[in-house]
């Protein structure tokens, strides 16, 4: 069975159950938007995605089509089945009010990501320290040869996505980012869909 598309608008963020073996597509509908992703499994949910276990043993800091997703107990938890970019970030943490505070101290502070995911997942019982670094869906963030990181606008064009299959029953949160310099300076929204067997 598959679902329309849901709308995730700009600067938002939902959750929501994905089970086991259903396929989650994260869509960027008009291109150079970032989605900021977590995963917790459904029956314990201590258990949740883990950028060190997925970067240790992917052996490479560059992930898509055929790469997965740990657990912090070294489970897998999502599998990227299909990607049309080929650039994602599983480095650095969602955007928060410090983010702003730190990096655009001449606008507004705004909850970022980080208020968004904590919102929309504590009907499941995740407390704001509980979230992990997220799974940034189309974010682009080189790493120089010296070390030093940068945010770069996506490289995501209108339509392009991220496919991933649930590999236990999880929990899902999913955002339309909010930093500014994440998403080339503006901000849109963010579609998904998911498609289970029937």
């Amino acid at each position: 069975m598959s679902t329309d598309a849901v709308i995730i608008p700009e600067r938002s963020g939902t959750a929501f159950t994905l089970s086991k073996g259903a396929l989650l597509t994260v869509i960027d509908p008009k291109g150079g938007q970032v989605s900021d992703l977590l995963a917790f499994n459904a029956e314990d949910m201590r258990e949740v995605i883990s950028s060190g276990r997925t970067l240790d043993y992917a052996e490479t800091i560059t992930l898509t089509t055929g790469n997965i997703v740990f657990s912090n107990r070294s489970k897998p938890m999502l599998t990227i089945v299909d990607d049309s970019v080929g650039r994602h970030d599983f480095l650095l943490t969602p955007c928060s009010i410090d983010t702003f505070l730190h990096f655009y101290p001449d606008l507004e502070p705004h909850r970022g990501c980080f208020g968004n995911l904590a919102e929309a997942l504590a009907p499941y019982g995740v407390e704001p320290d509980a979230i992990p670094v997220a799974f940034n869906c189309f974010m682009n963030v080189p790493v120089e040869a010296d070390g030093k990181l940068r945010v770069l606008p996506p490289i995501s064009k209108a339509g392009d996505y991220i496919t991933f299959r649930a590999e236990l029953d999880l929990v899902v949160g999913l955002t339309a980012c909010s930093a500014p310099d994440s998403n080339g300076g503006s901000f849109k929204p963010i579609h998904y869909r998911i498609e289970t067997e029937s």
